[in-house]
């Protein structure tokens, strides 16, 4: 275990399935790029990238993908000693196709092992250590128990004084929308910083004003909102102020966890201390640019050409 994999400090600690990827090329339809997934796992090697401490909470399998995301997390340095092995489950597979209307998600994750992790796996102490805990709708979706050790995770979290992150991210080919509905408001009740997206957040709360939607969040007690709104950039609330950050415009390719790098990399930046606003415009143009190649973790940039972007664009 290297330096990156020891006990040293974690900042942000993530908790959800990753996942591999096999990720269609536009060029021919037969073949199909190997790559990583899984939105927290992308979400934590986006906010490495930018320079943050980071550590993921999950399960793999004892296989080959499983052996493979061990190695991108020690390339990427992410602290991966809270991910345990499950000898009698495999690790998540999906894939993306893409056709005229967008890009498609099939998945091979039904019993894997970050579905049958539990909240006694928990690693309390370094919970109670982080500064950020992030976890996504997919993470409370993939199967109960998983929900059971997510919302843990937040309760144990915040009675610590640790920040809690969620991305709504709802897939409703995992849970039924009632059940979804329930769990994401305790989750709301729990959340310090809310990363939603437009579908998602329309779908859980029935509203289609961005206004109403950012009100009824914040009647939840969540302090801080990124609106993630794709080519309009993102609307960033507080309680006391509220302000459209506009997008930074590319020629993209692949959306593939463009959200989830917007995540990674707007939680690393407030733990950075910039404030919301700075970090949403750090968090746009490295979303922007993750979409210019394939794949959800190979196009992430890194802080370097991030912040040439940004000096380029003053």
């Amino acid at each position: 275990m290297n330096k990156h994999n020891s006990g040293s400090t974690i900042d942000i600690l993530a908790y959800g399935e990753a996942m591999v990827e096999f990720n269609q090329r536009k060029t021919d339809a037969l073949m199909y790029l190997q790559g990583f997934g899984g939105d927290t796992s992308n979400f934590c090697i986006a906010a490495a990238r930018q320079g943050a401490r980071t550590g993921y909470i999950s399960a793999v399998g004892n296989d080959h993908f499983g052996e493979k995301l061990r190695e991108l997390w020690l390339d990427e340095q992410v602290n991966y000693q809270h991910v345990q092995t499950n000898p009698d489950a495999a690790t998540g597979v999906y894939f993306v196709s893409h056709q005229e209307d967008g890009h498609h998600f099939d998945y091979l994750r039904k019993g894997s092992a970050a579905s049958l992790y539990g909240a006694a796996q928990l690693p309390l102490d370094s919970i109670a250590a982080a500064k950020v805990l992030h976890l996504s709708g997919i993470s409370l979706a993939i199967s109960e128990s998983a929900c059971d050790a997510g919302l843990a995770a937040m309760r144990h979290a915040r009675a610590n004084g640790v920040k809690t992150s969620l991305d709504t991210n709802l897939r409703l080919r995992l849970w039924p929308l009632e059940r979804a509905r329930i769990k994401m408001r305790e989750a709301f009740s729990l959340c310090d910083i809310c990363l939603p997206s437009w579908d998602d957040i329309n779908t859980l709360t029935g509203l289609d004003d961005r206004d109403a939607i950012v009100d009824e969040l914040l009647s939840y007690g969540i302090g801080l909102i990124a609106f993630k709104l794709g080519a309009e950039g993102c609307y960033v609330a507080t309680p006391n102020e509220r302000r459209l950050v506009p997008a930074y415009m590319v020629d993209a390719i692949d959306a593939t966890g463009a959200g989830d790098c917007f995540g990674g990399a707007f939680i690393a930046r407030l733990v950075a201390g910039d404030d919301p606003f700075t970090a949403a415009r750090y968090a746009n143009v490295t979303a922007a640019l993750s979409t210019t190649g394939y794949g959800a973790v190979a196009p992430i940039p890194q802080a370097a050409q991030v912040k040439t972007v940004l000096e380029s664009a003053k």
